[in-house]
């Protein structure tokens, strides 16, 4: 069943949750190749273009809890992508040469990530629809 077909399709919940996990699926067969999700390649790749970036930058950046932030730094510093130091309060996140090396896959990740949806939607469509989402999610706070 499409989800259009479905009783509960004018719901934004729904609509949203199943566009959610379209789209989610997506984008974690085009991060694949790097054996990360999206989030932590998200993550990584400002991690490379701005080294010493604090935690409450990504989660700014992310739209993510600090919490959760915190659990994808770990991860990523289990693989020895990013290395995490403090200074006082300050928290600072550096990448290894090892996510260094890493960044033109990364970046190949997200040009097919958007390759591909932009194909089956269109380019402007995309593009609209992904600054609709983010002005809906500013709405509701």
């Amino acid at each position: 069943m499409k989800a259009c077909d479905s009783r509960y399709s004018q719901c934004l919940y729904f609509a949203s949750s199943a566009l959610s996990r379209k789209v989610e699926k997506l984008a974690s067969e085009c991060w694949a190749p790097v054996g990360l999700s999206p989030s932590h390649g998200y993550l990584l790749m400002i991690a490379i273009e701005e080294p010493g970036v604090q935690p409450s930058f990504l989660v700014e950046q992310l739209q993510l809890t600090p919490s959760t932030i915190t659990r994808l730094i770990e991860k990523l510093e289990e693989k020895a992508l990013v290395l995490r130091t403090t200074e006082g309060k300050i928290t600072s996140v550096f990448p290894t040469a090892k996510a260094t090396e890493m960044e033109p896959m990364l970046k190949q990740c997200v040009a097919h990530f958007y390759a591909l949806y932009s194909q089956a939607l269109g380019v402007k469509p995309s593009a609209a629809l992904a600054a609709s989402m983010c002005s809906t999610a500013d709405q509701l706070g």
